[in-house]
């Protein structure tokens, strides 16, 4: 009964729609309808720049974390602490106050990794940001530091439960950006670009 309720609460907290929120909180929009129409925070930052991003990047990320803090509240062992992250990624993805569509789980996931493989998350959110940093294209360095979790779960002893986690949800992350991975390939994938809150509130 508490690893249902455990799953139950992880995807509640996961469902938590914090790019549309902090949309329409900063400027009245709701970002489903521009840019990518994704409720992630490369879309609001495309859309609404730095600023608002950030906030909704570190609010993702909050989601995962506290899911899994939750996870070992009341359970003990890897098991409940996974459940809850697992459940906050699924929760994000495939909202079900929004139809079921949600984000991709990036920002969402590292704060699931945060909480439980810390070093892991450092050396995967410095490559991701130097990937971004040179190329600007974000879905080529979520992608490959998603596939490094699993790896460097491994290569640091972590228990074999977060290793097996790390590459479900690599994989996962991955077939969410199909799409994006077809524009790589192709050359045609959007290279990131700060948006401006400035042409919403000339609207007003």
């Amino acid at each position: 009964m508490e690893y249902l309720f455990i799953g139950i609460i992880g995807y509640l907290l996961g469902c938590i729609p914090s790019g549309l929120f902090i949309g329409r909180w900063f400027c009245g929009i709701d970002i489903r309808e521009h840019g990518s129409k994704n409720i992630g925070s490369t879309n609001v930052f495309r859309t609404l720049g730095p600023k608002p991003a950030a906030l909704v990047l570190l609010a993702d990320m909050a989601k995962g974390m506290l899911a899994v803090y939750i996870g070992g509240l009341f359970q003990s062992g890897e098991g409940a602490l996974l459940l809850g992250g697992i459940a906050a990624i699924m929760g994000h993805n495939y909202p079900v106050f929004l139809g079921f569509k949600g984000g991709r789980g990036v920002a969402t996931g590292l704060g699931v990794v945060l909480v439980l493989m810390p070093l892991v998350t450092a050396i995967v959110f410095a490559i991701w940001a130097a990937i971004v940093y040179m190329t600007r294209y974000v879905s080529l360095g979520s992608i490959v530091a998603a596939a490094l979790v699993p790896v460097l779960a491994w290569s640091f002893s972590y228990p074999w439960q977060f290793t097996i986690f790390g590459g479900v949800a690599a994989l996962f992350i991955i077939i969410r950006h199909r799409e994006n991975i077809q524009r790589l390939l192709n050359g045609t994938e959007s290279k990131i670009k700060s948006g401006s809150m400035d042409k919403f509130k000339k609207q007003d």
